[in-house]
């Protein structure tokens, strides 16, 4: 009996013991079964949306210049080295350079990606360059309230239409663009020539562009599935990246204002006219070289009335003339209207946006004109005053003769004794003289009459 019971508990135990192996393997099986499902389930899910390409999204506002240009290449280009499911070009312009346009209308009929112009927001435009760069786009879109057109090329320096040759370079460079892009090639060449602009509707129903979009996210859902060069575009989903301007290209940007172009003109008279006044300070001369340089980058781009150019330059002219030749004002009046005019007339075009505000002309006149009047004025006034201090200042005082001057002798000049000889004759003691010169420590007196 006692030996049958060890025999029965070992018997127990390896009962046990299976049971606790066959626990463990099914909780592993269940264990498998798990990640096989779970597995099995993330195949079949769809991709997160953030595994998608990305949109990359380019503003444009402004006047075209070299800056856009180089903004709108670095843009294309971080978007074709990321994989990106298209660029889509966000714009209001009234216009701008011609070569700078054609610089960015190059760079996109040769992008790796796809391209989608939208004029936005609503009471933006796509004037004088903005049709083009619209014109190159796989995919042309606008807002509602948006207008295109007004292409004529304009002489950046009369503001008027340019002549007739470079018209019709303008003409078969869109009509080049327009028709590689399937668009109406006619309607762009007229908006060129005859500086037609339309609305977004007449420009969608004369196949100028292809879709009309309340806001990004609508443009996105249109966009999505249409065709390009053969390929479906994804948009609807897809993360939306944004490449702003970086701070140069922001800061040239901005010189290409009219206004900031304006003040930077009269910056750097202020400051040149100061440095020539006061020669060694530096700093005036400095800010004024650095703001005429900056001045003319800023009209480089903007379409500048030479005349206008001119009556101003006229008009500091007759400025710095009045505190020269006493007119009693009458020269600071009538450089203060030329300047005016000048400064009106300085901007030739018929955009507001692309015209110097009112008020700033106005403000800079009077005190430009005050400038003028009081600090250089003063400053010139009183490099013609005669020198008072050291033996310079002797020259031309009245001295008592203290010793015979025959030809030496001494003389009372600013409570002190000098040393002086008479250039005129023997001056008795007790008479006056006239300092007339300076040799060293000697006076040079004559005879006071």
């Amino acid at each position: 009996m006692e030996c049958a019971l060890p025999r029965l508990k070992q018997r127990m135990a390896a009962r046990g013991i299976r049971r606790r192996d066959r626990a463990r393997a099914a909780r592993r099986g269940l264990w498998s079964l798990t990640a096989l499902a779970l597995l099995f389930a993330a195949g079949l899910a769809p991709a997160p949306a953030q595994s998608r390409p990305p949109i990359y999204v380019l503003q444009v506002e402004g006047v075209i210049d070299p800056s856009v240009a180089g903004y709108l290449d670095r843009g294309i280009t971080e978007a074709e080295d990321a994989g990106a499911a298209a660029v889509v070009i966000e714009m209001d312009t009234p216009g701008g350079l011609l070569d700078s346009t054609r610089d960015i209308v190059r760079r996109m009929l040769g992008a790796r990606v796809p391209l989608v112009v939208y004029v936005a927001p609503s009471g933006a435009r796509a004037g004088s360059a903005g049709t083009f760069i619209t014109a190159a786009a796989h995919v042309a879109a606008m807002a509602p309230g948006t207008n295109i057109g007004a292409a004529h090329p304009i002489d950046g320096a009369t503001g008027k239409t340019v002549a007739e040759k470079v018209t019709n370079d303008a003409a078969a460079f869109i009509r080049t663009v327009a028709e590689k892009r399937n668009r109406n090639a006619e309607w762009y060449v007229s908006a060129v020539r005859q500086s037609q602009s339309i609305t977004e509707k007449q420009a969608r129903e004369k196949n100028v562009v292809e879709l009309i979009a309340d806001s990004r996210m609508d443009l996105l859902r249109q966009l999505d599935g249409r065709k390009v060069e053969g390929h479906a575009l994804r948009t609807a989903g897809a993360p939306v990246q944004e490449v702003p301007m970086d701070i140069r290209e922001r800061f040239l940007h901005r010189l290409s204002h009219p206004n900031i172009a304006y003040i930077l003109m009269i910056i750097a008279v202020y400051g040149i006219i100061a440095e020539l006044q006061n020669p060694g300070l530096i700093f005036p001369g400095v800010a004024g070289v650095t703001a005429l340089l900056l001045a003319l980058y800023s009209l480089a781009v903007l379409p500048i009335n030479t005349v206008g150019l001119l009556l101003i330059l006229l008009g500091v002219g007759l400025m710095i003339a009045d505190i020269k030749v006493p007119s009693h004002g009458i020269l600071t009046a009538a450089g203060a209207v030329a300047f005016a005019f000048g400064s009106f007339m300085l901007v030739r075009s018929p955009d507001p946006f692309l015209r110097i505000s009112a008020h700033l002309i106005v403000s800079a006149t009077v005190v430009t004109t005050l400038f003028f009047a009081f600090v250089v004025g003063a400053g010139l006034r009183a490099q013609r005053l005669r020198i008072t201090t050291g033996l310079e200042g002797l020259l031309g005082q009245s001295v008592v003769v203290k010793r015979d001057v025959a030809p030496v002798g001494k003389v009372l000049a600013e409570g002190e004794i000098w040393n002086a000889e008479s250039e005129d004759g023997p001056i008795a003691a007790g008479e006056r003289a006239v300092v007339v010169g300076v040799d060293k420590f000697t006076l040079r007196v004559r005879k006071e009459t």
